[in-house]
């Protein structure tokens, strides 16, 4: 005979314990919370801000069976993630810092858990806990040294871009001179904001789609060339705009154009995918036969 095999029990969440420390968290960084929100709202960069709780709250939704399954193994070791936090968070708070009070709040959290739940809940919670990261935006500091070096990328692409299809144009820096119309390619223009969400998009379309770590990891840097030259073919299609009417480069026309594009980058990841997973399958293959 063979021996039956117990499934593994379902233990209840300590829903006491988490609505005792979430709110608890909730009370202390709320103003830093209401004040990122605000900043989702205002802020065109990070407009993406708004889904990334609710796509790491579904995450961890789709997990509660596997999460009552896990054996909690409470951790001492959490409450000092947690207090680093909070002192992170105060010493954020009084330096005016912004970045260092929000991620403030995301390592109160992971302790929270470690504290709770141990290791095994860390690990099952990995990866909506690392997404969160990517609802608060960038400090100054980077950002402005990500900014201008895109804004050169793109102004180089639109000016060799215009040069092949024989438009006269002179750059100087981010400023492209196209037929006696200047046209300055501003941080709003650098790719930024499509960089940012689509790292985002890539992220959560390779866990939910994609099975292969090595075609997740591609996908997540195929990114970068992607929203490069995106940007640039926008900046090359606004410098062709300006040569006949240079009111077609701003306003409704502009903004479409960005927002075309950036469909146009979800579906050139989409066939990358479809070429990645039918490579996978072949390696898969040729693996399973050797």
């Amino acid at each position: 005979m063979v021996p039956a095999v117990e499934a593994p029990t379902k233990a209840p969440l300590p829903w006491v314990k988490l609505a005792w420390f979430g709110g608890l968290i909730f009370a202390c960084y709320f103003p830093i919370l209401t004040r990122l929100v605000t900043q989702w709202s205002t802020d065109e960069d990070m407009s993406h801000g708004f889904f990334v709780p609710l796509i790491a709250g579904f995450i961890v939704w789709r997990k509660r069976n596997g999460l009552m399954a896990t054996k909690a193994e409470p951790s001492r070791w959490g409450l000092l993630l947690v207090a680093w936090g909070a002192v992170q968070m105060m010493l954020g708070v009084l330096g005016t810092d912004l970045f260092t009070s929000r991620t403030a709040f995301l390592i109160t959290l992971i302790g929270v858990i470690w504290t709770l739940g141990g290791k095994p809940f860390l690990k099952k919670l990995a990866f909506p806990l690392a997404l969160l990261f990517l609802m608060i935006p960038i400090p100054a500091v980077i950002y402005n040294q990500i900014t201008f070096p895109l804004q050169i990328i793109a102004s180089k692409f639109a000016e060799w871009a215009l040069d092949t299809i024989n438009i006269p144009v002179l750059r100087e820096g981010n400023v492209l001179d196209v037929d006696g119309h200047a046209l300055s390619v501003v941080e709003a223009c650098s790719g930024i904001r499509s960089l940012l969400t689509l790292t985002f998009m890539a992220l959560v379309y390779g866990y939910f789609f994609e099975k292969h770590v090595w075609v997740r990891v591609v996908l997540f840097f195929s990114v970068i060339p992607v929203a490069i030259v995106a940007n640039g073919s926008r900046v090359t299609i606004t410098g062709i705009l300006t040569m006949f009417k240079p009111e077609l480069a701003e306003g409704f026309f502009h903004e479409a154009t960005g927002m075309f594009l950036f469909f146009a980058d979800m579906a050139i990841l989409i066939l990358l995918h479809q070429v990645l997973t039918r490579t996978a399958q072949w390696m898969d293959k040729r693996r399973a036969a050797a």
